[in-house]
Parts: structure tokens; C-alpha cells; sequence
């Protein structure tokens, strides 16, 4: 004979999960069901100064609620449009990360306003053994000798003559997305006017060095250099600067003239004297 209340037990728990079963089903088409809009986002990773096209973009359902300023609907408005940084498979395409309107694709569109970019010529151990990737920052290190008194005493020296220069490119390729060493022949840097000028001048008076630094710091340093007798001989005394002789102050005197002293003889026994205006006489 069959136990009646296990039967009952077990209609019980077939309806129960039936039920549950079926609110689970309710929740999941509601959170189906959440608002949404369609933006523009890569659908390839895409590098900096690259022209949009639309095989480079494509439109996904992104939440309402979480759409980031700036993002595009449409790909028509961003037709021919040049990213100024890197971006990602899948990441949004913001206005924020485009090149002003009119901008020609290539290295130029990420020059920020007032900057210059410059090449210099590097080897593996000057630039930092590939190390120095776009996006990194370097001080510029350059050796060169100091004039001396024109008897061949020049004086070699090694300073840093920039700092915190931002690498745009190694070689032709501006991608920060690498980070593996590439030895490469050329570094282009982000510099200000004046100093592509420093760095101009640098490269033709002597042999330049990068040293890399942490993206993080920017404090700056005012180093004095070292010369090859601080290096060797441990010498503590401060790089001679040439001071220019002073002149030598020539003084004017004046002399103050004086009235002469005039004797007129009057007499025999008187003798008038005259000094300046005042006159007076002696007798003998």
C-alpha cells in the first residue's frame, strides 16, 4: 500500500518548481526587456591617426541608462574621421577621441596644438633598448665637450638637456598598444618650439642619449652635469663657469685751481702782497 502523504509530498514539490520555474522564466524576458539604443563602436582594434571607414566600425545595443557622452548612433557622421588615440574591438567611439573636423589622417592629427614633432636617429643602446615606445617618456641626455682656452684643453661633459618628452613614434609606427621592445633606426618626440631647437642644437654638438622615466612622474631636475674628472677621480669641485673681467673704473680728479700769489714792492722798506682779492702790505 502506497504512503499517501509521501505521494502528496511529491505534488507539492513538482508544483513548487513548476512555479518557480516559471517566475524565473518571467524575470529574465523583463530583464530582457530593458531599454536600449544602438551606438558606434570598433570593430577592430583601430591605432591612433588612422582614418575611420566602415568596415573599421559597426552598431551594437548598448543600455540607455549607460550611453557615455560623446558616443555616435550612426556611422555616417564619422565617415573619413581620424582617432587621435588608440582604440580598442568593441570599445565606443567618442567625440572626445576624434581629431578636430577636416583633420588629414597620420602622425600631424595627434600633434597637440603648439607642439612640434621631431626624429632624431637612435641605435639599441640609445634608445633605451627598444624600450622607449610610443607613449613613453624620456629625458634627452647629450655629451659633448666644453670649450676650453684654445690650447686643445676642451673639456668633455655629459648633461641632460630635456625632460619628460613625450615618444610619439618609433620608426613609422605611432601604436601604444605594444609593449615589447622594438629596436628601431629613428624616434619622433613631441616637442615644444623651443625645445626642438635645444634638441637641434644638441644632436649637432654632440652624441644624444634617451633615458626613459616613469610615465607618473613629473618632477623636474636641474642637474649641473658631470665632467670626465668628476667621474674618474671622484673630484667635488663645481664645473667652471667663465665670468666676465671687470672693467677697470677710471677715476676723473679735478684739481682746484688757486688764485697766484703776487709780491709787489712798493718801496724800499714796504712790500704790498696781493692774494686772490685781498691785499695787504709789510714794511721793513
Amino acid at each position: 500500500m502506497r504512503n499517501p502523504k509521501a505521494i502528496a509530498m511529491l505534488i507539492l514539490s513538482v508544483v513548487i518548481g513548476a512555479a518557480a520555474t516559471i517566475v524565473a522564466a518571467g524575470w529574465v524576458a523583463q530583464q530582457g526587456r530593458v531599454a536600449s539604443n544602438k551606438i558606434v563602436v570598433a570593430a577592430t582594434d583601430i591605432e591612433l591617426g588612422a582614418r575611420l571607414n566602415s568596415q573599421m566600425l559597426k552598431t551594437v545595443d548598448w543600455p540607455s541608462g549607460s550611453i557615455p557622452p560623446g558616443a555616435f548612433t550612426t556611422l555616417e557622421p564619422l565617415q573619413d574621421r581620424v582617432v587621435k588615440t588608440s582604440v580598442l574591438r568593441g570599445e565606443p567611439i567618442l567625440e572626445t577621441k576624434l581629431a578636430p573636423l577636416g583633420t588629414k589622417g597620420g602622425l600631424s592629427a595627434v600633434i597637440p596644438e603648439g607642439k612640434r614633432a621631431m626624429t632624431v636617429r637612435v641605435n639599441d643602446v640609445i634608445g633605451v633598448a627598444g624600450f622607449a615606445l610610443p607613449g613613453n617618456y624620456v629625458d634627452i641626455v647629450v655629451n659633448t665637450q666644453i670649450e676650453g682656452d684654445g690650447r686643445g684643453n676642451n673639456k668633455q661633459i655629459s648633461k641632460i638637456v630635456l625632460e619628460q618628452i613625450l615618444v610619439l613614434a618609433v620608426a613609422q609606427e605611432a601604436n601604444r598598444d605594444e609593449t615589447k621592445p622594438r629596436v628601431v633606426n629613428a624616434v619622433t618626440l613631441e616637442l615644444t618650439p623651443d625645445q626642438a631647437e635645444k634638441l637641434d642644437l644638441a644632436r649637432s654638438v654632440g652624441t644624444l642619449s634617451l633615458v626613459l622615466r616613469n610615465q607618473m612622474d613629473n618632477v623636474g631636475v636641474d642637474t649641473r652635469g658631470i665632467m670626465k674628472r668628476q667621474l674618474l677621480a671622484g673630484d667635488t669641485t663645481p664645473i667652471e663657469t667663465v665670468e666676465p673681467k671687470a672693467k677697470p673704473v677710471v677715476k676723473h680728479v679735478v684739481k682746484k685751481k688757486t688764485a697766484p700769489v703776487v709780491a709787489v714792492i712798493a718801496s724800499k722798506d714796504t712790500v704790498e702782497v696781493i692774494k686772490g682779492v685781498h691785499k695787504s702790505s709789510v714794511e721793513f
